[in-house]
């Protein structure tokens, strides 16, 4: 053991460093006593939004999404409260687990103490970690699903122990259950164990009975999905087609920034250390994944932030390297210091801890920040035109996407709003206004989509969503239209109205 860095030399042969518990643990509930401290500022995301309304909608799909971040809003409100606070515990405490998983993951390549708590101060003060704890998103589950398999895939690697197959199965299905994009990393585990090895862990019926409690897991995601012809790639192609071209130019960008500038340190060095160490050549497969699917990203256009659970397992790997270094030369704390300015920073960054008036600035580099503000003043706004309406017996609201039909939904009872109707992703699914509701019609827009108002008679723009703070988000500015009616039945309209971006 170094006594400076707390390391242990990794063998297979002999056991594993004691777990950091007590400090783990320690850094984990700090990080959530900041979560819930600020869960209640500002207010829902607009895909919060869409997830509470998807929850009590209960499905096995969605043509944007499997059903387990739904159903994860649905149980957080349940259990703690239909408030943004209530529905930010499960995000928490999902978060919690994934510093402690990545400081599993330092410990499963030998790191003692000092190693595992930098690996869990890093973690719990990057940027993206922090973002995916403070909201519900399906990257919440998803990172912490990448982390769970890299430590699993570790295990078995180690131990060339092939029961563990059954472990990385499960995970593996539950992880469809959230977002399909997990096949991608066990499909990029298995082809990098081909190309580096040990090849001989893949030479068992283990593998296919952990293949099979993966189909078996996820069998009604899929079912749905193919039932349905599998919308979530029109989806997926959705994305690529529109966003492809910003992703790819702010793709290795965004692998230097998502945890924290200086945590590039860290994870490059996982990379190297587990290439080029010969302790480690049974681990090689880690870091050739990652190039693997990180050229993959770039060929279709995929967001920079789904590789996040393999950058947090290299960043577990370099721990102790980085560590080592410069407790050597007795500047451990320089990596205090980084670890200090990257807790400040990211928190600036990902949390509410800005008045509202004051987040354009933030807004500009993260715009998450500005999507949760202004749905209640977007509702109020919706409530002023409609109670406005000379006949509201036939009237209907139809929004241009999900996150405008669920701000409505959320707070428009309280205003004596009906329900709204959207042709966006799973909306369109969950039904079109009667035919018998003729008008006049209410529309909520972007002032510059005009395409929505060409099905609709006689439109005119009465209010403009304002939230009060001048925050520049999507939805400041969004016109508020009245319409005398649709231009045919709604049930012959609505599939031309269902858009999927």
């Amino acid at each position: 053991m170094n006594p400076a860095t707390g390391a242990t030399a990794p063998t297979r042969t002999r056991g594993l460093p004691a777990f950091a518990a007590r400090e783990v643990l320690v850094i984990a509930a700090a990080m959530a006593v900041v979560l819930v401290a600020l869960s209640g500022r500002y207010g829902y995301h607009r895909d919060e939004l869409y997830f509470l309304q998807a929850g009590r909608r209960p499905a096995w799909g969605y043509v944007d999404q499997p059903p387990l971040t739904p159903m994860l809003a649905r149980l957080s409100t349940a259990v703690f409260g239909d408030t943004t606070v209530g529905l930010r515990v499960v995000p928490m405490l999902l978060t919690v687990v994934t510093v402690i998983v990545a400081a599993l993951i330092t410990r499963e390549l030998g790191g003692g103490r000092g190693p595992q708590i930098l690996t869990a101060a890093a973690v719990a003060t990057s940027s993206m970690v922090l973002s995916v704890g403070h909201m519900l998103a399906t990257p919440t589950t998803d990172t912490l699903i990448w982390l769970v398999i890299c430590l699993l895939t570790l295990r078995l690697l180690r131990t060339k122990d092939p029961r563990w197959y059954l472990a990385i199965g499960l995970v593996v299905g539950v992880g469809v259950l959230n977002k399909v994009l997990v096949l991608l990393l066990a499909a990029g585990l298995v082809g990098s164990i081909l190309a580096v090895g040990p090849r001989r862990v893949l030479a068992s019926w283990w593998l296919l009975a952990g293949v099979g409690v993966a189909l078996l897991v996820a069998s009604p995601t899929i079912l749905w999905q193919a039932a349905h012809d599998w919308p979530q790639f029109t989806v997926a192609r959705g994305i690529s087609e529109d966003d492809g071209v910003e992703n790819r130019i702010m793709f290795v960008p965004g692998q230097l920034i998502y945890l924290a500038p200086p945590y590039a340190v860290l994870w490059l060095a996982g990379m190297w250390r587990l290439w080029r160490d010969h302790e480690f050549r049974w681990a090689r497969a880690l870091p050739v994944t990652y190039v693997l699917l990180a050229v993959l990203m770039l060929i279709v256009g995929g967001k920079p932030y789904y590789l996040i659970g393999l950058l947090i397992a290299l960043l577990a790997a370099g721990s102790e390297p980085v560590l080592g270094w410069f407790g050597r030369r007795g500047l451990t704390w320089v990596v205090v210091a980084a670890v200090a300015v990257s807790a400040v920073i990211s928190a600036a960054a990902t949390l509410p801890v800005w008045p509202r008036t004051a987040v354009n600035p933030v807004n500009a580099i993260n715009r998450e920040q500005g999507e949760q503000i202004g749905w209640p003043e977007l509702t109020r706004s919706v409530a002023e035109v409609f109670d406005g309406l000379p006949d509201r017996s036939h009237a209907a609201i139809f929004t241009s996407n999900y996150g405008e039909a669920g701000a409505i939904d959320r707070f428009g009872p309280d205003l004596g709003l009906p329900r709204a109707y959207s042709g966006h992703m799973s909306y369109a699914d969950w039904g079109s206004p009667d035919d018998a509701m003729t008008g006049p019609v209410v529309i909520v827009r972007f002032p510059d989509n005009t395409e929505i108002v060409e099905d609709f008679t006689d439109c005119h723009t009465v209010a403009h969503v304002d939230n009060g703070d001048n925050v520049d988000n999507t939805e400041q500015g969004a016109a508020v239209d009245v319409c005398t009616g649709p231009h045919a039945p709604w049930s012959q309209l609505w599939p031309q109205l269902r858009h999927f971006y």
